[in-house]
């Protein structure tokens, strides 16, 4: 990872520390319900229905501004449709029907007023559509803001709980799905509710006999449907989650195609991509088939309750209890009754479609961050220049795991170059997660300039301390675009962007290999970089690290695996990058260490050797032991 994601992951590394104040964004989803404290992703929030629409609102509040005005234009637009009925009822038994004939003035204005209302009503459904599309693109836009915040405020680790596909569906098609039912079940419940309400009160007016006839008759339905909402909110959650599976399967699939070709494992590959779409098609279908079951139950009964209206309706009409009018009013406005509520079905199963999208976002939300920013009264800000880095008793384990690092004390002067070494499992790069503070430790402390990294802001911290991976990872643009995410500069112009990348080539001394290249630094480095050499990348990386400027490096060696023409490149531009600065190096090959000021040596979780190299030879420890096998190794 380069300098410039190291900051950005980084701003989205964790942050809290036991009883210090919540940052900004903590306080505002600390109450969302469980939460996770042992360094994993929440796989969903466990609220009800209610509270996870209530804790939507407060996420995003920007849902339900103007829904007074929304409110009012639903109304309007819920009353132009009623307006029918009351035109059939007025015309036929004041028109049609008058006393004296026909009254065909009469007939043409109630007819005329029908029309106007209907448009009136229509024009309404179309403002409020617009406004509920323009809230909820702008709700959803804050949320996935915030939820892809919180996952760069996470740790690597938390991060890494998560397969990366079923992470980027909680902020992608997760989201999409609450889109969705804003955009199209909100309108249609909102006005289906006010349509009901409207049509049931008109329906008392007429006939309150036939106004129990019909909600006696979908009793029924209601109780069904209240006994199976949960089984369908169940069954979407599942949804939700094998389509993250898929994702994470196929983004597998995608990113190791060369390994799978290289070993000949498509097949394999293939099965289990898709046993992954498998597990999706089935949860979907098993969703989609409790829906249309109930669906159906809601047309069934729909069609049941006009028939009955129609034979009690005629009945009572016959006996001069209810006029032709009122007769064929009524049969419109239990239409205008049972179209939503055979609706409501699929609107419902909608809505926990989103509901369960909306947990799985929440969830991310809910996930705590575990390396916490500290609070504006216990914030310092360091000067900038060469920087003492010390661990004071420091003590640190993995999540669910032993402890790897045991009461750790170390003094790196400012100017210094350090070289950590160890075996494998040691814990010398859980070192350097510690001083780049990816990770804070269990016990003890990491300073800087002697003030704690908890008491650091972000920003602040990341000017300072750079950290350049085993591997440089690349963003997909030029190389100029690589090495630029390094610069801190705010409001820079284009030109100068370019001016500043060019000079830290000069600075490195690149150019020759810069100048090889087919377009210099506007040449396109590919996915990942896959268009360079893993040497190339490493050089990139180099140049952004310096475009950073910080005044402590942390550096992952990386010249193993590389040709000895750009080793040579990479080692030139380290004395230039290093040079003037404090530097911590993990280093895996041991000419490293013979070359720094001090070598600190790492065996089983403790540093049990510290000096310059030519001392720790002669001593003959721990030191010694590895660097006679080393020169060994390389007769």
């Amino acid at each position: 990872m380069s300098a410039g994601t190291q900051e950005r992951a980084s701003r989205g590394t964790p942050d809290r520390a036991p009883g210090r104040p919540h940052d900004r964004m903590h306080d505002r989803v600390a109450d969302l319900g469980a939460r996770v404290r042992d360094g994993r992703m929440a796989p969903a929030s466990t609220l009800g229905v209610g509270a996870t629409l209530r804790r939507a609102v407060e996420v995003s509040p920007v849902l339900v501004q103007g829904i007074g005005w929304t409110l009012l234009l639903a109304v309007l637009a819920a009353a132009g449709r009623v307006v029918v009925p009351l035109a059939v009822q007025q015309t036929v038994d004041t028109g049609l029907l008058a006393e004296g004939g026909p009254d065909v003035r009469r007939v043409a204005l109630l007819v005329a007023a029908a029309a106007v209302a209907l448009v009136v009503s229509g024009v309404c459904t179309t403002v409020v559509n617009g406004r509920l599309i323009r809230r909820s693109e702008a709700g959803l836009r804050s949320l996935r803001v915030q939820a892809f915040d919180h996952v760069h405020r996470l740790s690597l680790l938390t991060q890494g709980t998560e397969r990366r596909g079923a992470l980027v569906s909680r902020v992608t098609s997760d989201v999409d799905t609450i889109s969705l039912f804003v955009q199209w079940g909100g309108l249609m419940l909102l006005v289906s509710t006010l349509q009901v309400t409207v049509a049931t009160v008109l329906m008392g007016v007429y006939s309150w006999v036939l106004t129990l006839v019909v909600l006696a008759t979908f009793v029924p339905l209601a109780l069904v449907l209240h006994r199976v909402q949960p089984r369908v909110n169940r069954r979407y959650t599942r949804v939700r989650e094998r389509y993250g599976a898929m994702l994470a399967a196929v983004s597998e699939s995608v990113v190791g195609a060369e390994t799978i070709r290289a070993y000949g494992v498509q097949d394999r590959a293939q099965r289990t991509l898709d046993a992954r779409i498998e597990d999706t098609r089935a949860a979907q279908v098993r969703a989609q088939n409790l829906v249309a079951t109930v669906f159906s139950s809601g047309t069934l009964v729909a069609t049941g309750v006009l028939a009955v209206v129609v034979v009690v309706g005629t009945m009572l009409a016959v006996d001069g209890r209810l006029s032709v009018g009122r007769l064929l009013a009524f049969l419109f406005l239990v239409q205008l009754f049972t179209t939503p509520v055979q609706m409501a079905t699929e609107i419902l199963s909608e809505m926990q479609n989103a509901v369960a999208g909306w947990r799985r976002v929440l969830g991310v939300l809910e996930t705590e961050v575990d390396v916490p920013e500290p609070s504006p009264d216990q914030a310092v800000v360091t000067p900038r220049g060469p920087a003492r880095v010390e661990l004071r008793g420091v003590t640190y384990g993995y999540p669910d795991g032993p402890p790897v690092l045991h009461g750790v004390d170390l003094d790196v002067p400012p100017g210094a170059s350090v070289a950590v070494v160890g075996a494998t499992g040691s814990g010398k790069t859980t070192i350097a997660r510690l001083v780049a503070r990816f990770v804070d430790p269990r016990e003890g402390r990491v300073l800087l300039d002697g003030i704690d990294l908890r008491r650091i802001p972000d920003p602040d911290l990341r000017r300072r301390v750079v950290l350049v991976p085993q591997e440089g990872y690349l963003f997909d643009g030029t190389l100029a675009d690589n090495v630029a995410d390094g610069l801190r500069e705010e409001g820079l112009t284009p030109d100068e962007v370019r001016a500043r990348v060019e000079r830290v080539v000069d600075e490195l001394g690149l150019r020759p290999w810069v100048d090889e290249l087919p377009a210099g630094t506007a040449t396109p480095v590919g996915q990942r970089g896959e268009s360079m050499s893993a040497g190339e990348r490493q050089l990139v990386a180099l140049a952004r690290a310096h475009a950073a400027d910080g005044d402590l490096l942390v550096l992952d060696e990386a010249t193993s695996a590389v040709d000895p023409a750009t080793e040579v490149r990479i080692a030139q531009a380290l004395a230039r990058l290093t040079a003037g600065r404090t530097v911590v190096t993990i280093a895996h090959r041991l000419s490293t260490a013979e070359a720094a000021d001090a070598v600190v040596v790492v065996d089983g979780g403790r540093v049990v050797e510290q000096g310059p190299h030519a001392d720790l030879v002669a001593a003959g420890g721990t030191y010694a032991a590895l660097h006679a096998a080393w020169v060994a190794q390389t007769r």
